[in-house]
């Protein structure tokens, strides 16, 4: 491999540095995948709703934050806004959230735009260096540079195929996977919007029965 590598010409050194790159994102998010999901708790939402339907915002607030479940703490910036602009607070919480899962994204997606790119660039350099040794006309005794040559725009080109083929099927899934996350948070924001419009009846009602006694 490191034989091959040298043999790629200058160009196999940016290759490398984005492979390095897209190695490094794809641990993070890998990483990042595992710890989300071992504090995935939807029983726990499931309770801090069922408290905002009794009216026990303030226990439903100090469930919610002992969790890092990150549908568990934009449904609890709602509870702590209800009264004044608790869906504007879900969607902050719930965009911020959604960040965490676009995170080292773009270097995924560049890379698979770059790798072919450099892999190309490699290949005019090779078939350059094979025809300037075919435009001296001095071609006996130089078929090995020549075949050097063309092995170097195809080994470049090889590589970095492989560094895009590397990054694009992670890259849907992390896309996809961001996607679901935002309609889970869409789907909870909506449940506790509608439980806080029906709280002004219920707390109405109750004045009204501690005035009548």
């Amino acid at each position: 491999m490191i034989e091959f590598f040298f043999k790629g010409g200058p160009v196999m050194w940016p290759i490398l540095i984005l492979g390095l790159v897209t190695l490094a994102a794809l641990l993070e998010k890998a990483i990042f995948l595992i710890s989300e999901q071992s504090i995935r708790n939807p029983k726990l939402v499931q309770k801090i709703l069922e408290l905002a339907e009794k009216g026990m915002y303030e226990e439903a607030i100090a469930v919610g934050e002992k969790s890092k479940y990150n549908v568990a703490q934009v449904i609890v910036e709602g509870l702590r806004h209800r009264n004044s602009m608790p869906v504007d607070a879900m969607i902050e919480a719930a965009s911020a959230q959604i960040e965490k899962y676009s995170r080292g994204l773009v270097v995924l997606d560049t890379a698979v735009t770059l790798g072919p790119l450099l892999g190309l660039l490699g290949t005019v350099t090779g078939m350059m260096h094979a025809f300037s040794i075919v435009g001296t006309g001095e071609i006996a005794g130089k078929q090995a540079a020549i075949t050097g040559g063309v092995a170097e725009s195809l080994i470049a080109v090889s590589f970095g195929l492989a560094i895009a083929i590397l990054a694009i099927i992670p890259l849907n899934f992390f896309n996809a996977r961001a996607e679901k996350v935002r309609r889970e948070l869409e789907g909870y924001c909506t449940r506790l919007e509608l439980i806080l419009k029906k709280a002004p009846k219920k707390s109405s009602n109750r004045m009204d029965v501690e005035m009548t006694h």
